[in-house]
């Protein structure tokens, strides 16, 4: 296998909600800063390097982590104003980047294959962050190098705020002392999987037989051990910003059963949940829309905070529907809609939950990616 003559930059804001949060509240700075749930119910969902010093890290339960660190400052996130910080760098780089992709709200790929020609990728992306520095004031890391997989890594051996290029030459040297950790996709699961076959660097990995990796990894394996050679042929994807998203139902005969209209608008919104969660996104708006059997329609709207929790939306989706169906005419459409979104990993919504509550979505979610979406259902949703 051969590797690509492709250039793609990696850029990551470093400690993103700590940073910005040291940005609104300097004396903040040296300090070690947790972000995420106040209560002890609450869950890590970011902190500086300060507190992983004492071994915090993401999503760990703030009880825990105020236990290894005491004298941390812990701050309840703002998503509105991250997501504000986070549009303020991405604008920077549509306006300066031939092809980016928004990988999560405070990442960025970027292909600037070609660019050597003109003006050189290393000085290109030095400039970007240093115009991103000036002018958002965020500390950010970048690797440069073939693929996004090695490009990433070495971003991450470039942090805190510092620049690493890896040319085609120098891949597989870079990656070789490695921890096997350090490859994207490969998860706690999977991380103790192959310490158990004795595997603990990349280049041991690299060295196992491909076969005997998808056997023990299953379909995944072969992908982990082509990224263990530092091949990745996967795109930088063009960014688009999704809206909104939306579920609606027209019934072939109006109806005025309610008991119906509530099961169905749970299975619509566990639906769109369950998008949100796969697509990395967080909604803040929810809109329901009825439409009567004279075609009369009507909306209504709540913002809330940032989340892509089901028992959440729902909750939300039925006090609007209660509120909005006051007419008790029959019905020929209802509708969901999550809007005012913004890409974020599951964490970033979790100020207010506990561990346990963020393990069950996560379970629920393996099962619908593996058999479907409507593998897993609230018993409320299931219509009878």
């Amino acid at each position: 296998m051969q590797l690509q003559d492709r250039t793609i930059l990696h850029m990551d804001l470093d400690t993103f909600f700590v940073s910005v949060e040291r940005l609104m509240d300097p004396k903040l700075i040296g300090k070690p800063v947790i972000v995420g749930g106040i209560s002890d119910r609450g869950v890590v969902a970011g902190c500086s390097y300060e507190a992983r010093k004492f071994g915090v890290h993401s999503a760990m339960p703030v009880k825990m982590a105020r236990t290894l660190c005491r004298e941390a400052v812990i701050i309840r996130g703002d998503m509105d104003l991250y997501s504000k910080y986070s549009g303020m760098v991405t604008e920077i780089i549509a306006e300066k980047a031939p092809l980016y992709e928004k990988a999560s709200i405070d990442e960025h790929y970027i292909d600037i294959s070609g660019m050597d020609r003109f003006l050189g990728s290393y000085k290109w992306s030095h400039e970007l962050r240093q115009t991103i520095l000036r002018e958002t004031g965020l500390p950010i890391s970048f690797g440069l190098s073939v693929n996004k997989t090695v490009s990433k890594i070495a971003t991450g051996e470039a942090k805190p705020n510092g620049e690493r290029e890896v040319g085609k030459e120098m891949v597989q040297p870079f990656l070789n002392p490695l921890s096997i950790r350090k490859i994207p996709m490969v998860g706690g699961k999977t991380y103790q999987l192959l310490r158990s076959m004795g595997v603990s660097t990349i280049q041991t990995l690299s060295a196992v037989p491909p076969e005997m990796v998808q056997s023990v990894l299953g379909k995944n394996g072969l992908e982990i051990w082509r990224r263990a050679h530092g091949i990745d042929f996967s795109p930088v994807v063009p960014y688009s910003e999704e809206k909104s998203i939306s579920k609606e139902r027209t019934f072939e005969t109006d109806t005025i059963d309610v008991q119906m209209l509530d099961q169905l608008l749970i299975t619509m919104t566990e639906k769109l949940c369950f998008k949100l969660r796969k697509h990395e996104k967080l909604t803040s708006v929810v809109t329901v829309k009825i439409r009567y059997a004279n075609y009369d329609t009507h909306t209504l709207q709540k913002k809330i905070s940032y989340t892509s929790f089901d028992h959440v939306l729902i909750a939300t989706v039925r006090e609007l529907f209660r509120r909005l169906y006051d007419r008790r005419m029959l019905i020929r459409l209802i509708g969901v809609k999550l809007g005012g979104l913004i890409h974020g990993v599951q964490q970033l919504d979790l100020f207010d939950n506990n561990e346990k509550q963020i393990q069950l979505y996560l379970s629920m979610d393996r099962i619908r990616l593996r058999f479907g979406p409507g593998s897993v259902r609230r018993a409320s949703g299931i219509l009878q």
